[in-house]
């Protein structure tokens, strides 16, 4: 712990919930995770075999395929009114009933969290690619004529914070963060922060991306894309045969409280966030530093943010999307920080299991370490190899360890050169 902070706002995770293409709950995304279950699955973009983009992490059990939303399907548990669902986004269906989930493993009911002043909404997405299209080839053939009402509202990259927090009635504040695949990371980061400062006692974490064309294939176009058909082959992070990353969708959130108030309620405490620490490449609109010099300072603001020595951890949750440039980056910079300093974390990248989820990234990985941490286990790098001769001295466990970190740090990067660090620990009390 920062002895420069009050114990009272400490940051820490009462709640998770999970919409991903390795589950859509807590219990089956731990298990995928310790058994190196993948998610990803076959897709035909437009109905066109001829693309090169053959498959995506993506969610079962619900269908929001249509741009209609009276159209869209989910699990019978979530309840969804009409005048909410007007305004929603595909991917906002994932994350209302991640929140829903989340709140509901928190011990708080609806009522716990509308009008009250003390609790904030913090979103990330890139918003809906799909919708917007959709909305704007209506106006074109209308000549500008008639438009949607509600097209602006559930299709701009703003669309969670719009929908959610009304649905929700949240009051103490709400934000959104556009940092690319850093997105959710910084609204993690800013959200512990609120806590810290005694502005808001609570904060909601959330974020959620489509996987469908709209969304996923103009990455092709950068060639960032895999173009492999087997899972074992399209993402496999670290691997010296990675040809890019499995793009996915789903969301992910997490409650977050200030330590007294979880405690004062007798609310369950998975983790605390113990620090974090972002910084900016200053190099490319889209690639990595070469030497991943961002990446490093971000993991060491964040390690010193949290008064934790690379010694002290035990797991990294890698950013590694397996693209050739973007993980050898990483693999710099984790050298830098640990191997150079004679620390030998076990580092392991989920995507591996997932694909890469872009914008929501960062809080479904810090929900990964969460339960980590609180289940007692280390996620192993699936689909990894022939590992790549940069990763030298650091240590890539292909499958789950029965081991129970205490302190354990995520790492998440976007286009250009966000990067954003956690560091979560054991909660002891």
């Amino acid at each position: 712990m920062n002895p420069n902070r009050p114990d009272a706002r400490r940051p820490v995770i009462t709640g998770l919930g999970f919409i991903t293409p390795i589950g859509n709950d807590r219990a089956a995304v731990a298990a995928s995770l310790r058994e190196g279950r993948h998610g990803l699955a076959p897709v035909e973009f437009f109905g066109n075999p001829n693309l090169a983009v053959k498959l995506a992490g993506t969610v079962k059990d619900f269908d929001v395929s249509s741009t209609n939303s009276r159209d869209w399907t989910w699990p019978a548990r979530y309840t969804i009114p009409r005048e909410t669902l007007r305004g929603l986004a595909p991917h906002g269906v994932f994350a209302l009933c991640a929140i829903e989930q989340a709140l509901q493993e928190a011990g708080l009911d609806l009522g716990a969290v509308a009008h009250e002043p003390g609790t904030g909404l913090f979103c990330a997405s890139a918003g809906s690619a799909r919708l917007l299209h959709h909305h704007l080839g209506q106006l074109d053939a209308a000549r500008g004529e008639r438009g949607n009402p509600m097209g602006v509202l559930s299709s701009i990259s703003g669309t969670l914070n719009f929908n959610l927090g009304a649905h929700f009635h949240i009051t103490g504040a709400v934000c959104g963060f556009v940092s690319a695949c850093a997105s959710s990371s910084h609204a993690l980061g800013y959200a512990c922060d609120e806590i810290r400062l005694g502005r808001l006692r609570r904060v909601i974490v959330v974020g959620a991306e489509e996987h469908n064309a709209e969304t996923i294939l103009p990455f092709a176009a950068m060639r960032a894309l895999s173009g492999q058909s087997d899972p074992a082959l399209a993402s496999c992070p670290f691997d010296v045969a990675r040809s890019g990353f499995v793009g996915a969708g789903g969301a992910v959130a997490l409650i977050i409280e200030a330590a007294d108030l979880a405690q004062e309620r007798g609310a369950l405490v998975l983790a605390e966030v113990a620090g974090w620490g972002q910084s900016a490449d200053g190099h490319s609109v889209a690639m990595s530093h070469p030497e991943g010099a961002g990446l490093r300072l971000a993991m060491q603001r964040a390690l010193a943010d949290a008064g934790a020595t690379p010694a002290e951890v035990d797991y990294v949750n890698a950013h590694a999307t397996s693209t050739p440039v973007g993980d050898r980056a990483e693999a710099l910079a984790l050298r830098a920080v640990f191997a150079q300093a004679g620390a030998r974390p076990r580092i392991g990248s989920t995507k591996g299991l997932t694909g890469h989820p872009l914008s929501m990234a960062g809080a479904m990985e810090a929900a990964f370490c969460t339960l980590a941490l609180a289940e007692g286990f280390i996620p192993g790098n699936a689909h990894l190899c022939n590992v790549d001769p940069v990763c030298e001295g650091l240590d890539l466990p292909r499958e789950s360890v029965a081991l129970a970190p205490r302190v354990v740090l995520n790492n998440s990067s976007g286009f250009g050169g966000s990067n954003v660090c956690h560091v979560l620990r054991r909660w002891a009390g």
